[in-house]
């Protein structure tokens, strides 16, 4: 019997879902599923697990949790993709924080969403959006998954937000 797949919209702060987010005051923050930047922004728009075998999981061996967004570029300027604005916001990926010894960051799975595969690496034209999605492999479905949001790879800490994946 295969598993329904299970879809959640972002939730805000008041939602029981959402066990923690943070922010940092200023220009730059990760709030309610949504990082705003000086020249990006990048709004989570859903979530859901999505059970091997199943449809944005064909391939996989586990259980992955898969995120949809939406990239909208600010500046005066036609900038970066969705795939790397999601890699620079989030350059540690997805943690699950369910080993007490390490951090247990996880690994990316295969490309959820076949319509918007060949929309990852195009250019954003200034003021516009393109939707991407990306996924992780789950290695348990109880633990709730740590999204860590950064002003680019290696900055400062702009916010937290925890996603249940059950």
């Amino acid at each position: 019997m295969k598993e329904e797949k299970k879809e959640n919209p972002v939730k805000n702060e008041t939602d029981k879902d959402k066990v923690n987010s943070s922010s940092r005051e200023g220009q730059y923050t990760f709030k309610d599923g949504k990082v705003v930047m000086t020249d990006i922004d990048i709004k989570i728009t859903k979530y859901k697990v999505i059970p091997v075998g199943s449809e944005g999981n064909e391939y996989g061996k586990n259980p992955v949790i898969a995120f949809w967004y939406d990239t909208t570029n600010k500046s005066d300027k036609d900038i970066i993709s969705p795939s790397v604005a999601w890699t620079a916001a989030f350059p540690n990926g997805a943690i699950l924080d369910n080993d007490k010894n390490k951090v247990n960051k996880l690994q990316p799975a295969s490309h959820p969403d076949k319509s918007l595969l060949n929309d990852q690496l195009v250019t954003i034209k200034k003021g516009g959006t393109v939707s991407g999605a990306v996924a992780y492999e789950l290695t348990d479905l109880t633990t709730p998954v740590k999204l860590t949001a950064y002003k680019g790879v290696g900055g400062v800490e702009l916010g937290s937000q925890e996603f249940a994946v059950k």
